[in-house]
């Protein structure tokens, strides 16, 4: 019956959001995918810490549009998320969620569901909010060198404030929902881990293109905005933004089941 509910409750979501046009159509068929996992399997506490991170990273990536409008160009995707971006942040939680179907009210599968939804909850802060910073962001590689608003590796004092916040907010749900107080440091230091992990791989081995009518690096491929075929300049070629986000996810749980372990 949990997973009969947990299907209708993920379908609705999905048309809703789709309606409102977060995700497009192939994002709402993953994230009815993911939705179902997760509210079927997991119940009601997972799908508020699922919800928090949908909402609040939606509600981010619409507000301040005007001021973000200029940065679109270097992103990969818009605001409508597509299957790549919904199985990117939020697949290794499903997994997590799926494995409590096996090691049922575990703390660890939990710690591990939490954990990747603050990574990925941490980076999409940092990145929204980042941007909005009047003060351009550093590379993470090099902290002396000054880079364009949006570059990826890029960090900000401002974003990585940011980062904290939206990871610790999923932190003090997960904590709250299983009156367990010990995860709220364990949760945000693993989520934080996570999303300047992502800037890492986002300054470093992330596929990144140039284009030359344009003149700037983006991570758009194909096509830029303009329509311009882009160019790869460094990077894995296989390494998009879709998969640094799963790796963002992946390296928050490996971070909170270390600290959690030792």
């Amino acid at each position: 019956m949990q997973l009969i509910l947990g299907f209708i409750l993920a379908i609705v979501i999905a048309f809703l959001a789709y309606k409102a046009r977060s995700l497009n159509p192939s994002g709402a068929i993953a994230a009815a995918i993911t939705g179902t996992i997760i509210f079927g399997i997991g119940g009601w506490k997972w799908a508020v810490l699922l919800l928090t991170f949908f909402i609040t990273s939606s509600g981010l990536s619409r507000a301040f549009k005007k001021r973000k409008a200029g940065l679109d160009e270097k992103f990969s995707k818009g605001h409508e998320r597509d299957a790549g971006q919904v199985f990117g942040n939020g697949g290794a939680a499903a997994f997590f969620a799926a494995l409590n179907f096996f090691f049922p009210n575990e703390i660890w599968v939990w710690i591990g569901f939490s954990s990747a939804l603050a990574a990925v909850n941490a980076d999409t802060w940092a990145t929204e909010l980042g941007v909005l910073n009047s003060t351009p962001p550093r590379m993470i590689t090099n902290l002396s060198k000054i880079v364009e608003k949006g570059t990826s590796g890029g960090i900000s004092l401002v974003g990585t404030l940011a980062s904290l916040a939206g990871s610790a907010l999923i932190a003090f749900l997960a904590s709250l929902l299983t009156d367990n107080w010990s995860l709220l440091p364990l949760i945000t230091a693993a989520g934080l881990a996570g999303s300047l992990f992502d800037s890492l791989l986002g300054g470093t081995v992330q596929a990144m293109y140039y284009c030359p009518t344009d003149m700037k690096e983006t991570e758009k491929h194909p096509l830029h905005s303009c329509g311009t075929e882009t160019v790869h300049i460094r990077g894995w070629k296989w390494l998009d933004n879709d998969r640094v986000n799963f790796a963002c996810g992946t390296f928050g749980v490996a971070t909170a089941l270390i600290l959690f372990t030792f």
